[in-house]
């Protein structure tokens, strides 16, 4: 199992990748209401490696506060 270091890493590595891909092809998500839906999806996937990435930074820092506790 990966330690909060490797997997704070991967979080943001995945986070910037996913943010540049969708910003690379912002046009085509928006030219149909399916990639619009898509984008959606694609974005909520975007929220939860956020969502890893801030757990995994509390975890290592060592601060415990608010839903992370």
């Amino acid at each position: 199992m990966a330690g909060s270091g490797s997997s704070m890493l991967y979080s943001f590595l995945l986070f910037t990748v996913i943010l540049s891909l969708q910003e690379m092809y912002r046009g085509k998500l928006a030219s149909s209401e399916l990639f619009t839906i898509l984008g959606g999806f694609i974005s909520s996937l975007l929220f939860l490696v956020l969502l890893t990435f801030i757990g995994n930074f509390q975890e290592a820092s060592g601060v415990k506060t608010g839903w992370g506790a």
